[in-house]
């Protein structure tokens, strides 16, 4: 027997798996003697769950003999694979699947081998360690391609340290399948606005031009995108909100577009953007 998998029944169900499920997932394969397709997925099982280490468990259920958690679970065929995660059903599948899409199945459920090098990266940040962080992220990254978070959270790093280029490829490369789309949407507002603010030093030009001149829309456009990139995004909202009331006269929209990318970098749910957008739509209509 392995030591990642082994039979189970109703007397032992709570302590073979649901209380290994709040440390790691376990798959509960639900057979027969008699069924063939559990005689060819079984054994397909049984080698993922010694070649991942323990990073998810398996127990084999006997259906005939235990049909009281045939019928707690819903087994109505079988063979049936039920994956439990915190002491819950969360999953299942049914028929002998082939090994890709056992492997597909499993990896959705089970912590990516990227997971712990992200977490001392968001730590190493945490005590201001940035490139710490970057090459944490990277080695994540490198390890688990398809780990989501570690990437999106290497693009923010490359943002605040003006790698445009290098975020830009991460985000690309998320694409509008990504689980995590608000996230991207962020990344991108915060990139294009950084992307779009003049250089810091020129800050005393832009406020001299426009306290000599309200009405220079380019001045204020260029203030209000130097606060966005400085993070005080109530002052570029104030400047932005007056841009547009001007630009309704004329064919730009400048100002309407950055307000939309702040308001995709803080989300519908902050107080500035609640009260822009009411603003905005009371200018435009």
């Amino acid at each position: 027997m392995s030591a990642f998998s082994c039979d189970v029944s109703v007397e032992d169900f709570e302590h073979k798996v649901i209380e290994p499920s709040r440390r790691v997932p376990v798959l509960v394969d639900f057979w027969a003697p008699w069924c063939a397709p559990c005689r060819a997925l079984k054994p397909i099982l049984e080698k993922l769950a010694d070649e991942y280490q323990g990073r998810f468990l398996l127990a084999k259920l006997n259906s005939d003999e235990n049909p009281a958690l045939s019928a707690r679970y819903g087994v109505r065929s079988i063979p049936a694979v039920k994956a439990f995660v915190n002491g819950e059903l969360v999953d299942e599948f049914l028929g002998a699947l082939p090994e890709g899409r056992v492997r597909e199945f499993i990896d959705s459920l089970v912590p990516s081998l990227a997971e712990p090098l992200r977490r001392e990266a968001d730590a190493a940040r945490g005590r201001g360690e940035p490139e710490a962080a970057r090459r944490l992220l990277e080695q994540a990254v490198a390890l688990d391609p398809k780990h989501e978070a570690a990437r999106l959270d290497l693009a923010g790093l490359l943002i605040d340290d003006g790698r445009f280029e290098q975020a830009n490829t991460l985000l690309d490369q998320a694409g509008d399948r990504a689980r995590d789309g608000a996230r991207v949407s962020a990344l991108r507002a915060r990139l294009g606005l950084l992307q779009n603010a003049p250089p810091a030093s020129d800050a005393a030009h832009w406020e001299t031009r426009l306290a000599a001149n309200a009405d220079d829309n380019e001045a204020r456009l260029a203030l209000a995108n130097l606060l966005a990139a400085r993070q005080d995004y109530a002052g570029a909202l104030a400047h932005l909100m007056q841009l547009v009331r001007r630009e309704r006269r004329s064919a730009d929209d400048a100002g309407r577009r950055t307000m939309i990318q702040i308001f995709d970098l803080l989300g519908s749910d902050h107080d500035l953007v609640r009260r822009y957008r009411r603003e905005l739509a009371a200018a435009l209509n």
